[in-house]
């Protein structure tokens, strides 16, 4: 082992397992169901070593010192097996607790919303929301609802990478966002009661992305929930309005 292994003071299996039982305990205390902390905390295990795969997979690979082509070829063969082993790593604990990869199931199959699945999509939401409009949130019970039925679409794997998803439809869509929120939302002349009700709630961006992304199934979910048709057909003929 080199010095400079030897000088780093990493935490070892025991502390790193004592850590993450403290973390249950605490999140136990405030109400957190375990299988929902559970998976939280499995979801930061597996992104951690997944952005550690791409900060890797995405530098340049620099061979220390000058020793010839065939030392050079046999370091890169290394590295890669390394980065590839990092990769199959993460892509175990993500599977732990969402499924392995490419298991999106048909409609029927995907199991209704956990509690800390619709929370994690709250937390996504509220930042992109605000960044169009002002706070103006419809009945909380009503939200619940909504996003239960947003993420009813989806697999609990579809739904762990959510979070990024919706961000990047916020970036993509940003233009016809702002006037859509102009238009209809909280800061417009539109009242909250009525068809442009959900754009008074975060939870529009997350239906208007599922309109794009999956009608069908929305539909299928939204009218098992036997949420108001009218704001559904409101976010899809605001949405279709020319700019």
């Amino acid at each position: 082992m080199s010095a400079a292994h030897e000088a780093r003071q990493w935490p070892d299996e025991v502390s790193v397992d004592n850590a993450r039982t403290t973390l249950l305990q605490l999140l136990a205390r405030a109400g957190v169901p375990p299988g929902d902390a559970r998976q939280l905390i499995g979801l930061v295990e597996a992104g951690a070593l997944a952005l550690a795969h791409a900060e890797l997979d995405g530098a340049g690979r620099t061979v220390p010192g000058d020793k010839g082509e065939e030392y050079r070829a046999g370091w890169l063969d290394g590295a890669e097996a390394l980065l590839e082993e990092l990769g199959a790593v993460a892509e175990r604990t993500l599977a732990g607790v969402a499924g392995p990869e490419g298991d999106h199931g048909g409609t029927g199959a995907h199991p209704r919303a956990r509690r800390m699945e619709v929370e994690r999509t709250k937390v996504a939401l509220t930042p992109l929301y605000l960044s169009f409009t002002a706070a103006s949130e419809l009945d909380p019970e009503v939200t619940e609802e909504v996003l239960v039925a947003v993420l009813g679409t989806m697999s609990p794997r579809q739904r762990a990478g959510y979070a990024g998803r919706l961000t990047e439809f916020a970036t993509l869509h940003r233009g016809r966002l702002e006037q859509l929120f102009a238009a209809f939302g909280p800061d417009s002349t539109t009242v909250v009661h009525g068809r442009y009700s959900l754009l008074h709630s975060v939870t529009s961006l997350a239906v208007l992305e599922r309109l794009l992304a999956s009608p069908r199934a929305l539909r299928e979910q939204w009218d098992a929930a036997e949420l108001p048709p009218a704001w559904l057909d409101g976010l899809t003929t605001a949405w279709a309005a020319p700019a």
